[in-house]
C-alpha cells in the first residue's frame, strides 16, 4: 500500500495532461477518447451491471492463478465481495469503452476476466469485434457464460486455461487490442508481454492493468517500455498503454485521467 501512495505522488509531480503532448496521435486519444465527456448510452448498462454484481450473494468457488487478491482469501467468495473488491471499476470500465470505440479494433484479447466488468465494456465499445477472454476459473466463466447471454452479447468467447497455455493454443495470428489483467507479478507480466508480441502489429495496443500493483509490476513497466519493438508508452498510473507504431519515434508519457 505505501508503495503505491509513494509511486502516485510521484506520478502526480511527473504528469501532464494533453496541453503537455507535443505527439499529435497521443494528443488527439488523450482529447478525445481518455477526456472524452459525452455520456454514451452504453454507460447505462455498465452501471447496471455493476450494480447487478455489487447485490449478488451467491457463492462461487474460485480457482486463482494470479497474484491473488489482496483483501480476501479463501477458495469461496461471493459474487458481491469479488465484484466490490477485485472488479474492474467503473471509471475504467467506461475508458475501456471508449478506448474500444476509438481504436475499433476487430479483434481483442483479454488475459484475465475476473467477473466480466471489462469485458462486458469492451463488448458494448464495439459489437462486431471479436474478444476472447482467458480465465483460469471454470465457475467464474460458468457464471459469467449466463451473465453475458442475458445481455446478448455474442462476441466474447471464452477460454479457460492458465494464460500461458491459452496463448500458446490461439488461433489468431494478429490481435489488435490486448488487454493484460489477471497476473500482476513482473515475471509472468514479462512472460505474456513477450509471448503476445508475435502477435502483435503497427496499430495493436497493449494496455497492462495496475502498473504500480507492487515494486515488481514498476520494474516490469519500465523493462516493457524500454523492448526495442515499443515505440511510444502512456502511463497513467492505474494502465499502461504499449503502442508498436513504426512512423513514431520513442517516446514515453505520463498522462492524468
Amino acid at each position: 500500500m505505501w508503495y503505491q501512495v509513494k509511486a502516485y505522488l510521484k506520478f502526480l509531480l511527473r504528469s501532464t495532461n494533453q496541453h503537455g503532448v507535443h505527439s499529435p496521435f497521443v494528443y488527439d486519444l488523450v482529447a478525445k477518447c481518455f477526456y472524452d465527456k459525452a455520456s454514451y448510452e452504453a454507460y447505462s448498462k455498465l452501471i447496471n451491471y455493476k450494480k447487478k454484481l455489487l447485490n449478488n450473494q451467491e457463492q462461487i468457488e474460485i480457482t486463482d492463478l494470479g497474484a491473488g487478491s489482496r483483501v480476501k482469501k479463501g477458495n469461496k467468495r461471493s459474487v458481491s465481495s469479488i465484484a466490490k473488491n477485485s472488479g474492474t471499476t467503473l471509471k475504467r470500465a467506461k475508458l475501456l469503452y471508449r478506448l474500444v470505440k476509438y481504436f475499433n479494433p476487430k479483434t481483442i484479447l483479454e488475459l484475465g476476466t475476473s467477473l466480466g466488468i471489462g469485458t462486458q465494456a469492451m463488448s458494448l465499445g464495439n459489437t462486431k469485434t471479436t474478444i476472447r477472454t482467458i480465465e483460469g476459473c471454470f465457475n467464474i466463466s460458468k457464471f459469467l457464460k449466463k451473465q453475458f447471454e442475458d445481455q446478448n452479447l455474442s462476441n466474447i468467447k471464452f477460454i479457460n486455461n492458465d494464460f500461458a497455455n491459452a496463448i500458446d493454443y490461439l488461433d489468431e495470428t494478429t490481435f489488435d487490442f490486448v488487454f493484460f489483467d489477471g497476473n500482476h507479478q513482473k515475471e509472468a507480466t514479462l512472460n505474456y508481454f513477450e509471448m503476445l508480441l508475435p502477435k502483435a502489429h503497427n496499430d495493436t495496443v497493449f494496455v497492462f492493468d495496475d502498473i504500480y500493483w507492487s515494486k515488481g509490476m514498476a520494474e516490469a513497466w519500465e523493462t516493457i517500455k524500454l523492448h526495442p519493438k515499443v515505440t511510444v508508452t502512456i502511463d497513467t498510473f492505474f494502465w499502461g498503454f504499449v503502442f508498436f507504431r513504426k512512423e513514431q519515434e520513442k517516446e514515453h508519457f505520463m498522462i492524468r485521467t
